[in-house]
C-alpha cells in the first residue's frame, strides 16, 4: 500500500495526473487549467474578496512561519522547506510600501504528514539570520462560507450597531 502510494503520488516522483501516452493530458492536468474562483475572507464581522489565495495549490497544508528576519525572502524560505517531498509554494509576506519583509511568511505542503514533519525539525532552526517560529496556518478558518453567512445574519456586521446584551452593571 506504501508502495503504491508513492507511485501515484508525483511528489514521490510517481506518475498520478499523467494520462501516461504522448499528446494526452490527465484530468488532473485539466482541472489545473481552469482559472479559480476569487476566495471570500471573512475576520472582524467584515467579508471581503482576496485575491492573493489563487495563487495557492488548493487543499494544501500550510505553516505561518514567523521571526523572519529582514533578509528573508521567497526562495530562502523554499529552500528551508523544499527537502520535505510535498512542499509546494513558500512565500514571505512583505510590506506594500517599503517592500521589506514583515517578519512572516507562509510554506504550503501537499500531504499533511510533511506539515507535521516540517513543524517538528524546523521549529527554532534559522532560516537566514533569527531561529523561526512555526505554527499551522489558520487561513481556512477565515474563508467566508454558508455558516458563517449565517453567524453574520445572528449577530449582525460590524458596520450596523448592535443591540446591548447586558444590563450595565451599577456600582455602589
Amino acid at each position: 500500500a506504501e508502495h503504491a502510494r508513492e507511485m501515484a503520488n508525483p511528489a514521490y516522483g510517481g506518475t498520478a495526473g499523467h494520462a501516461g501516452l504522448p499528446g494526452q493530458e490527465a484530468e488532473a492536468d485539466v482541472a489545473e487549467a481552469k482559472p479559480k474562483a476569487p476566495v471570500k475572507r471573512m475576520a472582524a464581522g467584515e467579508v471581503w474578496v482576496d485575491e492573493t489565495l489563487a495563487d495557492w495549490p488548493e487543499d494544501d497544508f500550510r505553516l505561518f512561519v514567523g521571526n523572519l528576519g529582514n533578509d528573508a525572502t521567497d526562495q530562502l524560505l523554499a529552500s528551508a522547506f523544499s527537502k520535505y517531498p510535498s512542499f509546494q509554494k513558500a512565500h514571505v509576506v512583505r510590506d506594500k510600501q517599503l517592500n521589506k519583509p514583515r517578519g512572516y511568511g507562509f510554506v504550503s505542503f501537499k500531504e499533511p504528514w510533511d506539515m507535521t514533519k516540517a513543524m517538528r525539525e524546523m521549529e527554532n532552526k534559522f532560516v537566514g539570520s533569527r531561529p523561526v517560529k512555526l505554527k499551522r496556518s489558520t487561513w481556512k478558518d477565515r474563508n467566508f462560507d454558508k455558516s458563517k453567512a449565517r453567524e453574520l445574519k445572528t449577530y449582525g456586521r460590524a458596520d450596523k450597531p448592535q443591540k446591548k446584551r447586558f444590563k450595565p452593571v451599577k456600582w455602589p
